[in-house]
């Protein structure tokens, strides 16, 4: 929905918010994969589920554009901090634990060079339009 929502400012998809999710997705997409596979899913039934997974979070995104136009800002702040929120906690919650049992001392300086890159691109996103 945030990304349907990005788009009634007029114009496309900002390019900072598309590198966000994909690469938000993308250790998530292949941490619940292997998981799946593990506990006796086939490549079907993953590939299935991932890709129903993409086709209703399309939907979402035109929904978000059809119902939020004319929301008023502070509804679409509050929707895009849910948003944010529960990537949080998705990280919080499945991925931190996980990439400290294979990587450990390393997990926070990478999470650091995340944020500081995801802090580039929206500057940097901010700085080129008009």
């Amino acid at each position: 929905m945030v990304i349907g929502a990005s788009l009634l400012s007029g114009g496309a998809v900002s390019v900072v918010t598309v590198v966000a999710v994909f690469l938000s997705n993308v250790p998530e997409g292949l941490s619940s994969a292997a998981g799946m596979r593990q506990a006796g899913r086939s490549r079907r039934y993953v590939f299935l589920l991932w890709t129903g997974i993409a086709l209703v979070s399309g939907v979402a995104a035109l929904v978000g554009n059809t119902l939020l136009d004319g929301a008023p800002p502070e509804v679409l702040a509050a929707i895009t901090a849910l948003a944010a929120g529960a990537i949080l906690a998705m990280i919080t919650d499945t991925m931190v634990p996980e990439a400290f049992e294979n990587a450990h001392l390393l997990v926070g300086l990478i999470t650091v060079a995340g944020f500081l890159t995801a802090f580039a691109l929206s500057h940097a996103g901010a700085s080129a339009q008009p």
